[in-house]
């Protein structure tokens, strides 16, 4: 993911266990204690601890970016920056949830990504072709099922590739992310009534425009 000449280069594998007796606020969550312990690790010098929490959000971060910016490889390089951004700036964490603070900062890294195409503008978004970005179907699924997924999957991006930047962002921070309206006014710089405002017109223009594939969502 950290592909420049000052980063090795992660590899998609699990990060190595924490074994850190460190106290943090956070002792009773493992994960929350293992992001804290690589990230102060991470401050340190160590590049390998920074690279294992690329590991271990890459995927998460390129499924949040990819339903705001729709094209996978604008999504993907909008994904890098913001680990490089999270890496350049590891002296502006708080505390709190380390997974937050890296959603923040690639949430931030798509608008801006939204916002470069605006100033240059390119072909429109493509619909994306397939489900390589998510996470696999569950074993149990059946072939019926896992088919209706990835035909609705395929209808509701396409649809959300249609409205607008900050329609599509409100919708997939609040609908997918489940970020509520305060931290979505937080994230974007604006008031919680126009995210509100944004939410409800693009509902609406997404029902407009999956009108005719209803019958995908109901049952």
């Amino acid at each position: 993911m950290l592909d420049s000449p000052g980063f090795t280069i992660a590899v998609r594998r699990m990060p190595p266990s924490v074994e850190d007796l460190r106290s943090t606020t956070v002792a009773d969550d493992p994960i929350q204690r293992r992001d804290l312990v690589l990230l102060e690790r991470a401050r340190e010098g160590e590049l390998d601890a920074f690279n294992d929490l690329v590991v271990c959000y890459q995927d998460m971060l390129y499924a949040l970016v990819v339903r705001m910016v729709p094209d996978r490889d604008q999504a993907s390089d909008a994904v890098q920056e913001a680990f490089f951004n999270a890496y350049r700036n590891l002296e502006s964490f708080r505390g709190g949830s380390v997974k937050s603070w890296l959603s923040r900062i690639a949430i931030n890294a798509a608008m801006d990504t939204q916002r470069f195409r605006k100033r240059r503008p390119a072909e429109p978004y493509p619909e994306l072709e397939d489900e390589t970005w998510q996470p696999p179907a569950d074993a149990s699924a059946d072939p019926v099922t896992a088919s209706l997924m990835a035909e609705r999957h395929r209808a509701l991006n396409a649809a959300l590739a249609r409205i607008t930047d900050d329609q599509r962002t409100a919708i997939v921070l609040y609908d997918i992310e489940g970020y509520d309206y305060a931290e979505i006014a937080g994230l974007t710089g604006v008031s919680i009534g126009t995210v509100k405002s944004r939410i409800h017109r693009g509902r609406l223009a997404l029902r407009g425009l999956l009108l005719d594939r209803m019958d995908l969502f109901r049952g």
